[in-house]
């Protein structure tokens, strides 16, 4: 394992500085330079996984293709490179403790003594060279503050890897924050001196500063943090707040962070290149238009719990040359009495993916006044099942029509538990989860978009469409699109004579990327853009103009 090279990213003075950010951006130039990486998350949390955990607590759970329930940087990490994550790309300290403690149980340890040095330092060391494999080099992200006492075994052990492997193969990158005092007018550097203090006295001494600031780092500033914290001042490196978080890595590239760290790591690699990442900035700053949409959920206080959809929402707009501006409606507080208030002004209505009863009728109303009102509307995994709830109940009469998922008495039970669910207790990892196949109806307007037969896409659910009802839903005009291969499951749906209704079962916000929209962002997007025209008096287009502007792009 000598000739990896491991690149470890801390925190130090308090959370949210943008760990997870900055790595992936080290990643894009990295990856800029030709070298094959892979980026990790190691969590402190002693929870398995996130798959369990409140969007409140933890924002988003990011969903791999082969079904991991993982921290939301991983997300990033894929945005921002072209390497997809995997069930091995993030652990947390719950996972250490039960792999140690399943290996202390069948007797692995001979009677051993197990102890957090060597037993659970040498498992997340395990952890971390399972998942390198191949590539070059390993962005690896130690969650939590340099401090927190639940973090003090991965440090350990990435102390421990530097002597395992040799100095040239281990690069420490420390990320800390130097504050603006407004009143006194200053930067102050004591924050971080005292951070890279906490980890020397670890046993690690950074090798690159990332230094978060709301304003310029001059070099006097650079000078001082280098002499009191023993980094050459040129590995003082300013991480600003920037307007596009895809700015990033350019910011770095112009302060040479990515010669640094091939220096550092004793590596040769060609020039960056970066100018289709620079493309993509220069269409998102020259947007000339602007469109609203509403994203109508529960969870619409803490935007990072629709993380990956914003973002995804984002890149549609990017490559349709418009902002998007979000409008997070609470399903909470729709009625019929105020759904226009709410509504109107938006160019397209998207309804995301959820768990619980809560909310649920009001983002049945808003799917009712997108499909009424002749708005886009997007509907992704519970958005899905909600469609059809609405259709079955406006369209098809069936007025108890619901999910299984929030009421037992219903006599038309639209969407059903999945059979292999219903045995089971244990709610984490017990999903349909990871990448699934579908395929779409020849001359379908999905089929079109995508413009495949065949699709794979991301799934994180417990409930399906119930099949009992394709055959009345079809005969109303809501046509099963996609479909498992089986012809089983109901993947995509959409509707006839509407300018856009689509809605599916899967998750396409976590496969969309900053130079590749997603084809359902893009024809979302595109759509809401045409419908604004609409709205302002222009000439209403057809679905066949928009796919039109589809192909054009993805060619």
């Amino acid at each position: 394992m000598k000739h990896k090279k491991l690149i470890f990213v801390t925190g130090g003075v308090l959370s949210s500085l943008g760990k997870g950010l900055s790595a992936a951006a080290i990643g894009t130039l990295l990856e800029a330079r030709g070298i094959r990486l892979i980026n990790i998350k190691m969590d402190p949390y002693i929870n398995v996984d996130p798959g369990t955990m409140s969007p409140y607590q933890h924002g988003e759970v990011f969903v791999t293709d082969d079904g991991a329930e993982a921290d939301l940087d991983l997300g990033h990490y894929e945005r921002f490179t072209t390497k997809r994550a995997s069930q091995k790309s993030n652990f947390t300290t719950g996972r250490v403790y039960q792999n140690v403690i399943e290996r202390e149980r069948r007797g692995d340890y001979l009677g051993k003594t197990v102890q957090v040095i060597p037993h659970i330092t040498n498992e997340i060391k395990r952890l971390i060279w399972a998942a390198v494999e191949d590539d070059d080099v390993a962005i690896i992200e130690v969650g939590g503050t340099v401090g927190d006492i639940e973090s003090l075994p991965f440090l350990e052990a990435i102390r421990q890897i530097r002597i395992d492997v040799g100095v040239e193969n281990v690069l420490y990158l420390h990320l800390t924050l130097v504050p603006h005092i407004s009143t006194s007018g200053e930067l102050k550097t004591k924050p971080t001196q005292h951070s890279v203090k906490m980890l020397r006295e670890i046993g690690i001494q950074p090798d690159i500063l990332l230094c978060r600031c709301d304003h310029d780092l001059p070099m006097d500033i650079r000078q001082k943090i280098a002499l009191f914290c023993n980094v050459p001042t040129e590995r003082v490196i300013a991480a600003p707040d920037v307007d596009n978080i895809y700015s990033i890595p350019l910011v770095f590239h112009e302060q040479k962070l990515d010669e640094q760290i091939l220096s550092s790591l004793h590596m040769w690699a060609g020039e960056a290149r970066l100018d289709r990442w620079k493309e993509m900035l220069r269409r998102w700053k020259d947007a000339k238009d602007t469109v609203r949409v509403a994203i109508v959920g529960k969870y619409v206080h803490l935007a990072d719990t629709y993380l990956s959809l914003n973002h995804a929402l984002k890149h549609g707009g990017v490559w349709n040359d418009v902002s998007v501006e979000l409008v997070f409606v609470d399903s909470e507080q729709l009625n019929s009495a105020n759904i226009k208030t709410h509504l109107s002004s938006c160019d397209g209505i998207l309804v995301p993916g959820g768990f619980g009863e809560r909310g649920i009728e009001g983002k049945i109303l808003a799917i009712q006044y997108a499909r009424e009102s002749n708005i886009p509307f997007f509907g992704i995994c519970l958005g899905m099942q909600l469609a059809v709830i609405e259709f079955a109940r406006t369209v098809l009469k069936l007025k108890d029509a619901h999910s299984r998922e929030f009421s037992s008495t219903s006599e038309n039970m639209v969407v059903e538990l999945m059979n292999e669910q219903r045995e089971i207790t244990n709610l984490g990892g017990t999903m349909r989860l990871g990448a699934y196949p579908c395929v779409l109806r020849k001359g379908s307007y999905v089929a079109e978009i995508y413009g495949e037969k065949e699709i794979s896409e991301r799934h994180r659910h417990r409930y399906e469409l119930n099949p009992n009802y394709f055959n009345q839903l079809e005969s109303a005009g809501l046509q099963i699109t996609g479909r498992s291969p089986d012809g089983k499951l109901a993947e995509m749906v959409e509707l006839k004579e509407h300018p856009y209704f689509v809605a599916c079962q899967f998750h396409p916000e976590f496969l969309s990327r900053p130079l590749e929209s997603h084809p359902l962002f893009y024809s979302f997007i595109e759509a809401s853009k045409k419908h604004k025209f609409l709205h302002a008096g222009t000439k209403k287009s057809s679905k066949h103009d928009q796919l039109a502007s589809v192909k054009k792009n993805k060619n």
